[in-house]
Protein backbone atom coordinates (compact mmCIF):
# COMPACT_ATOMS: atom_id res chain seq x y z
CA UNK A 1 0.00 0.00 0.00
CA UNK A 2 1.54 3.18 -0.73
CA UNK A 3 0.72 5.63 1.79
CA UNK A 4 0.08 9.01 0.80
CA UNK A 5 2.03 12.27 2.11
CA UNK A 6 0.19 14.68 4.51
CA UNK A 7 -0.81 17.53 2.61
CA UNK A 8 0.89 20.86 3.58
CA UNK A 9 -1.41 23.63 6.25
CA UNK A 10 0.10 26.06 3.40
CA UNK A 11 -2.18 24.51 1.08
CA UNK A 12 -5.00 23.22 3.60
CA UNK A 13 -5.78 26.82 4.36
CA UNK A 14 -6.66 29.14 1.00
CA UNK A 15 -8.26 32.83 2.09
CA UNK A 16 -9.24 33.04 -1.65
CA UNK A 17 -11.55 29.77 -1.51
CA UNK A 18 -13.07 30.54 1.78
CA UNK A 19 -11.89 32.71 5.50
CA UNK A 20 -13.63 30.44 7.54
CA UNK A 21 -11.88 27.39 9.20
CA UNK A 22 -12.39 24.90 11.68
CA UNK A 23 -9.02 24.41 13.84
CA UNK A 24 -8.69 21.99 16.44
CA UNK A 25 -5.54 20.52 18.91
CA UNK A 26 -5.00 18.48 21.61
CA UNK A 27 -2.64 17.84 24.57
CA UNK A 28 0.37 15.42 23.78
CA UNK A 29 -1.18 11.80 24.64
CA UNK A 30 -4.49 13.37 25.25
CA UNK A 31 -3.23 13.80 28.92
CA UNK A 32 -5.89 16.12 31.07
CA UNK A 33 -3.40 18.95 31.49
CA UNK A 34 -5.82 21.75 31.08
CA UNK A 35 -7.96 19.44 33.51
CA UNK A 36 -8.44 17.15 36.30
CA UNK A 37 -5.14 15.19 35.58
CA UNK A 38 -6.41 11.68 37.25
CA UNK A 39 -2.40 10.52 36.98
CA UNK A 40 -1.07 13.23 39.96
CA UNK A 41 -4.05 14.59 41.27
CA UNK A 42 -3.73 17.90 40.19
CA UNK A 43 -6.25 20.59 38.81
CA UNK A 44 -5.18 22.48 35.63
CA UNK A 45 -8.41 24.22 35.29
CA UNK A 46 -6.86 27.55 34.94
CA UNK A 47 -4.73 26.77 32.17
CA UNK A 48 -8.23 26.96 29.88
CA UNK A 49 -8.41 30.54 31.00
CA UNK A 50 -5.22 31.11 29.94
CA UNK A 51 -6.26 29.91 26.49
CA UNK A 52 -9.07 31.98 26.23
CA UNK A 53 -7.31 34.93 27.65
CA UNK A 54 -4.29 34.41 24.42
CA UNK A 55 -7.23 33.76 22.00
CA UNK A 56 -8.29 37.57 23.22
CA UNK A 57 -4.87 39.03 22.73
CA UNK A 58 -4.70 37.08 19.13
CA UNK A 59 -7.78 38.46 17.95
CA UNK A 60 -7.22 42.13 18.63
CA UNK A 61 -3.92 41.77 16.82
CA UNK A 62 -4.19 39.42 14.11
CA UNK A 63 -7.07 40.02 10.64
CA UNK A 64 -8.50 37.04 12.16
CA UNK A 65 -12.09 36.73 13.51
CA UNK A 66 -13.09 34.42 16.38
CA UNK A 67 -16.72 32.71 15.59
CA UNK A 68 -16.51 29.80 18.01
CA UNK A 69 -14.72 28.48 20.76
CA UNK A 70 -14.88 25.88 23.09
CA UNK A 71 -11.84 24.76 25.40
CA UNK A 72 -12.21 21.82 27.28
CA UNK A 73 -9.67 19.50 29.50
CA UNK A 74 -7.27 17.85 26.87
CA UNK A 75 -8.14 19.51 23.55
CA UNK A 76 -9.60 23.14 22.12
CA UNK A 77 -11.82 23.81 19.09
CA UNK A 78 -11.73 27.09 17.20
CA UNK A 79 -13.67 28.54 14.05
CA UNK A 80 -12.23 30.89 12.39
CA UNK A 81 -12.43 33.63 9.69
CA UNK A 82 -9.73 35.37 8.26
CA UNK A 83 -10.64 39.13 7.10
CA UNK A 84 -7.94 39.60 4.45
CA UNK A 85 -9.65 42.93 3.65
CA UNK A 86 -8.70 44.36 6.72
CA UNK A 87 -5.17 42.57 6.04
CA UNK A 88 -4.79 44.58 2.64
CA UNK A 89 -5.75 47.83 4.56
CA UNK A 90 -2.96 47.84 7.29
CA UNK A 91 -0.32 50.83 6.81
CA UNK A 92 2.83 49.89 7.56
CA UNK A 93 2.57 51.78 10.68
CA UNK A 94 0.13 49.27 11.62
CA UNK A 95 1.71 46.25 10.60
CA UNK A 96 4.90 47.08 12.91
CA UNK A 97 2.32 48.18 16.00
CA UNK A 98 0.50 44.69 16.00
CA UNK A 99 3.71 42.95 15.41
CA UNK A 100 5.72 43.92 17.79
CA UNK A 101 3.15 43.56 20.34
CA UNK A 102 3.53 39.90 20.00
CA UNK A 103 7.29 39.50 19.25
CA UNK A 104 10.58 41.85 19.78
CA UNK A 105 10.83 43.87 16.54
CA UNK A 106 13.54 44.15 13.92
CA UNK A 107 15.78 47.76 14.62
CA UNK A 108 14.67 48.75 11.44
CA UNK A 109 11.27 48.54 12.37
CA UNK A 110 11.04 50.14 15.61
CA UNK A 111 13.15 53.01 14.36
CA UNK A 112 11.03 53.33 11.86
CA UNK A 113 7.75 53.30 14.62
CA UNK A 114 9.63 56.28 16.83
CA UNK A 115 10.84 58.38 14.49
CA UNK A 116 8.13 58.21 11.60
CA UNK A 117 11.01 57.84 8.82
CA UNK A 118 13.50 55.95 8.36
CA UNK A 119 17.01 56.84 5.97
CA UNK A 120 17.01 55.75 2.12
CA UNK A 121 19.49 53.00 2.63
CA UNK A 122 16.99 50.86 4.80
CA UNK A 123 13.48 51.64 2.78
CA UNK A 124 13.39 48.65 0.52
CA UNK A 125 14.74 46.34 4.22
CA UNK A 126 11.82 47.61 5.85
CA UNK A 127 9.14 47.27 3.25
CA UNK A 128 10.96 43.63 2.90
CA UNK A 129 9.67 43.66 6.79
CA UNK A 130 6.20 45.16 6.69
CA UNK A 131 5.31 42.89 3.76
CA UNK A 132 6.68 39.70 5.43
CA UNK A 133 4.50 40.71 9.06
CA UNK A 134 1.28 42.16 7.02
CA UNK A 135 1.21 38.60 5.59
CA UNK A 136 1.41 36.42 8.97
CA UNK A 137 -0.77 38.99 10.43
CA UNK A 138 -3.79 37.11 8.01
CA UNK A 139 -2.15 33.38 8.33
CA UNK A 140 -4.19 30.69 10.71
CA UNK A 141 -0.58 29.04 11.29
CA UNK A 142 1.05 32.04 12.96
CA UNK A 143 -1.97 32.41 15.04
CA UNK A 144 -2.13 29.04 16.17
CA UNK A 145 1.65 29.00 16.37
CA UNK A 146 1.62 32.24 18.80
CA UNK A 147 -1.58 30.27 21.24
CA UNK A 148 -0.10 27.11 21.31
CA UNK A 149 3.96 28.01 21.81
CA UNK A 150 2.94 30.51 24.73
CA UNK A 151 0.54 27.76 26.74
CA UNK A 152 3.37 25.18 26.26
CA UNK A 153 5.96 27.25 27.74
CA UNK A 154 3.62 28.18 30.76
CA UNK A 155 2.33 25.07 31.33
CA UNK A 156 5.68 23.49 31.34
CA UNK A 157 7.24 25.69 33.64
CA UNK A 158 4.45 25.69 36.32
CA UNK A 159 5.49 21.92 36.37
CA UNK A 160 9.16 22.15 36.14
CA UNK A 161 9.42 20.07 33.08
CA UNK A 162 10.37 20.04 29.32
CA UNK A 163 8.77 18.10 26.50
CA UNK A 164 5.95 18.31 24.42
CA UNK A 165 2.81 19.80 25.83
CA UNK A 166 0.61 20.00 22.47
CA UNK A 167 0.34 16.06 20.13
CA UNK A 168 1.61 17.63 16.89
CA UNK A 169 0.30 20.30 14.64
CA UNK A 170 -3.30 21.45 14.67
CA UNK A 171 -5.82 20.07 12.52
CA UNK A 172 -8.06 22.26 10.73
CA UNK A 173 -11.12 21.76 8.31
CA UNK A 174 -12.06 24.48 5.51
CA UNK A 175 -16.01 25.29 5.37
CA UNK A 176 -17.07 26.76 2.29
CA UNK A 177 -20.30 27.71 3.12
CA UNK A 178 -23.04 28.79 5.57
CA UNK A 179 -24.30 25.54 6.23
CA UNK A 180 -21.42 23.76 6.73
CA UNK A 181 -20.26 27.28 9.21
CA UNK A 182 -23.53 26.68 11.11
CA UNK A 183 -22.99 22.82 11.30
CA UNK A 184 -19.41 23.23 12.48
CA UNK A 185 -20.39 25.92 15.16
CA UNK A 186 -22.83 24.16 16.48
CA UNK A 187 -20.14 20.84 16.90
CA UNK A 188 -17.93 23.16 18.72
CA UNK A 189 -20.55 24.70 21.20
CA UNK A 190 -21.96 22.10 22.08
CA UNK A 191 -19.03 20.20 23.12
CA UNK A 192 -19.01 20.33 26.49
CA UNK A 193 -22.68 19.15 26.40
CA UNK A 194 -21.67 16.49 24.52
CA UNK A 195 -19.26 15.24 26.16
CA UNK A 196 -21.20 15.46 29.41
CA UNK A 197 -19.32 17.82 31.62
CA UNK A 198 -21.93 20.62 32.18
CA UNK A 199 -25.76 20.02 32.30
CA UNK A 200 -26.36 23.65 30.30
CA UNK A 201 -24.84 26.12 27.68
CA UNK A 202 -25.06 29.08 30.43
CA UNK A 203 -22.47 26.49 32.60
CA UNK A 204 -20.26 25.42 29.92
CA UNK A 205 -17.45 27.46 31.24
CA UNK A 206 -15.22 28.74 27.99
CA UNK A 207 -16.89 28.89 25.34
CA UNK A 208 -17.97 31.08 23.06
CA UNK A 209 -21.44 30.42 23.29
CA UNK A 210 -21.55 30.62 26.91
CA UNK A 211 -20.23 34.49 26.29
CA UNK A 212 -22.28 35.54 23.30
CA UNK A 213 -25.36 34.41 25.97
CA UNK A 214 -24.15 36.44 29.02
CA UNK A 215 -23.61 39.10 26.19
CA UNK A 216 -27.23 38.70 24.83
CA UNK A 217 -28.93 38.95 28.13
CA UNK A 218 -27.13 42.15 29.27
CA UNK A 219 -28.18 43.98 26.30
CA UNK A 220 -31.67 43.07 27.07
CA UNK A 221 -31.26 44.44 30.80
CA UNK A 222 -28.80 47.00 30.28
CA UNK A 223 -26.53 48.77 28.13
CA UNK A 224 -23.83 49.06 30.54
CA UNK A 225 -21.25 46.28 30.27
CA UNK A 226 -20.93 44.16 33.63
CA UNK A 227 -17.36 43.64 35.72
CA UNK A 228 -17.61 39.74 34.40
CA UNK A 229 -17.45 40.19 30.79
CA UNK A 230 -13.82 42.28 30.90
CA UNK A 231 -12.04 39.30 29.78
CA UNK A 232 -14.07 38.45 26.72
CA UNK A 233 -13.68 39.97 23.66
CA UNK A 234 -15.19 40.66 20.67
CA UNK A 235 -16.63 37.23 18.78
CA UNK A 236 -17.33 37.66 15.04
CA UNK A 237 -20.94 39.37 15.23
CA UNK A 238 -24.47 37.40 13.94
CA UNK A 239 -25.37 40.26 10.94
CA UNK A 240 -28.83 38.44 10.65
CA UNK A 241 -30.26 39.38 7.04
CA UNK A 242 -29.10 37.79 4.14
CA UNK A 243 -28.72 40.59 2.07
CA UNK A 244 -25.93 42.16 3.92
CA UNK A 245 -22.66 41.58 3.22
CA UNK A 246 -20.78 38.56 4.29
CA UNK A 247 -18.02 39.93 5.37
CA UNK A 248 -19.91 41.80 7.55
CA UNK A 249 -20.23 38.72 10.17
CA UNK A 250 -22.26 35.15 10.22
CA UNK A 251 -25.61 35.41 8.27
CA UNK A 252 -27.88 34.20 10.61
CA UNK A 253 -29.67 35.95 13.72
CA UNK A 254 -28.16 35.11 17.00
CA UNK A 255 -32.17 34.64 18.27
CA UNK A 256 -32.27 31.85 15.52
CA UNK A 257 -29.19 30.56 16.49
CA UNK A 258 -29.91 30.00 19.70
CA UNK A 259 -33.09 28.51 19.27
CA UNK A 260 -31.25 25.93 17.04
CA UNK A 261 -29.14 25.35 19.84
CA UNK A 262 -31.30 25.16 22.82
CA UNK A 263 -33.36 22.90 20.69
CA UNK A 264 -30.37 20.76 19.99
CA UNK A 265 -28.47 20.37 23.01
CA UNK A 266 -31.42 18.90 24.51
CA UNK A 267 -31.75 16.36 21.70
CA UNK A 268 -28.39 15.17 22.02
CA UNK A 269 -27.51 15.32 26.12
CA UNK A 270 -26.53 11.56 26.94
CA UNK A 271 -28.52 12.17 30.13
CA UNK A 272 -31.72 13.48 29.46
CA UNK A 273 -32.46 12.65 25.72
CA UNK A 274 -34.83 16.00 24.51
CA UNK A 275 -38.38 15.03 22.45
CA UNK A 276 -37.70 15.89 18.43
CA UNK A 277 -40.98 18.09 17.98
CA UNK A 278 -42.35 18.27 14.00
CA UNK A 279 -41.67 21.93 14.70
CA UNK A 280 -37.82 22.36 13.68
CA UNK A 281 -36.18 25.67 14.58
CA UNK A 282 -36.57 28.28 11.77
CA UNK A 283 -32.89 28.21 10.63
CA UNK A 284 -33.58 24.19 9.84
CA UNK A 285 -36.57 24.86 8.03
CA UNK A 286 -35.09 27.75 6.04
CA UNK A 287 -32.55 25.77 4.67
CA UNK A 288 -34.28 22.27 4.42
CA UNK A 289 -32.16 19.55 6.73
CA UNK A 290 -33.68 17.51 8.48
CA UNK A 291 -33.88 16.78 12.12
CA UNK A 292 -31.80 13.37 12.19
CA UNK A 293 -29.15 14.74 9.49
CA UNK A 294 -28.72 17.72 11.77
CA UNK A 295 -28.44 15.92 14.58
CA UNK A 296 -25.88 13.42 13.13
CA UNK A 297 -23.62 16.29 12.27
CA UNK A 298 -23.89 18.12 15.55
CA UNK A 299 -22.49 15.36 17.21
CA UNK A 300 -20.20 14.01 14.79
CA UNK A 301 -18.74 16.81 12.53
CA UNK A 302 -15.39 15.85 12.96
CA UNK A 303 -15.69 12.24 12.38
CA UNK A 304 -17.90 13.07 9.09
CA UNK A 305 -15.45 15.10 7.59
CA UNK A 306 -11.86 15.50 7.15
CA UNK A 307 -9.95 18.72 5.74
CA UNK A 308 -13.05 20.38 4.65
CA UNK A 309 -17.04 20.68 4.47
CA UNK A 310 -19.29 22.07 2.15
CA UNK A 311 -21.71 21.20 -1.38
CA UNK A 312 -20.17 17.93 -2.58
CA UNK A 313 -18.91 19.39 -5.83
CA UNK A 314 -17.11 22.10 -4.28
CA UNK A 315 -15.54 19.78 -1.68
CA UNK A 316 -13.91 17.98 -4.46
CA UNK A 317 -12.55 20.91 -6.49
CA UNK A 318 -11.11 22.10 -2.85
CA UNK A 319 -9.57 18.88 -2.19
CA UNK A 320 -8.30 18.46 -6.10
CA UNK A 321 -6.98 22.28 -5.66
CA UNK A 322 -4.62 21.39 -2.67
CA UNK A 323 -3.41 18.00 -4.34
CA UNK A 324 -5.63 15.58 -2.43
CA UNK A 325 -6.49 12.33 -3.97
CA UNK A 326 -9.70 11.45 -1.89
CA UNK A 327 -12.50 13.37 -0.53
CA UNK A 328 -14.17 12.09 2.61
CA UNK A 329 -17.87 13.22 3.55
CA UNK A 330 -19.54 13.01 0.61
CA UNK A 331 -23.34 11.36 2.11
CA UNK A 332 -22.95 13.75 5.01
CA UNK A 333 -23.13 16.86 2.43
CA UNK A 334 -25.59 15.82 0.48
CA UNK A 335 -27.79 15.38 4.23
CA UNK A 336 -26.31 19.00 4.70
CA UNK A 337 -27.25 20.48 0.89
CA UNK A 338 -30.38 18.68 0.66
CA UNK A 339 -31.77 20.93 -2.00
Amino acid sequence: MVKLMTISRRKLIEPQITPFYHVINRCVRRAYLCGNDPYNGKNYHHRRGWIVNKIKQLASVFCIDVCAYAVMSNHYHLVLKIDTEQQQKLTPEAVISRWLQLFNGHPIAVDFLKEGQIGAEKQQALSNLVTEWQQRLGSISWFMRCLNEEIARKANKEDKCKGAFWEGRFKSQALLDEQALLSCMMYVDLNPIRAGVTPSLEQSDFTSIQQRIREYQQTKTSAKQSPSNKGHFQLLPFVGAEHQAKTAGINFAFADYLELINWTGRCIRNDKKGFISSNQPNILQKLGITSDAWLEHSEQFMERYANVSGKWPQMCAFKQHVGGHWCKGKSASYQLHPK
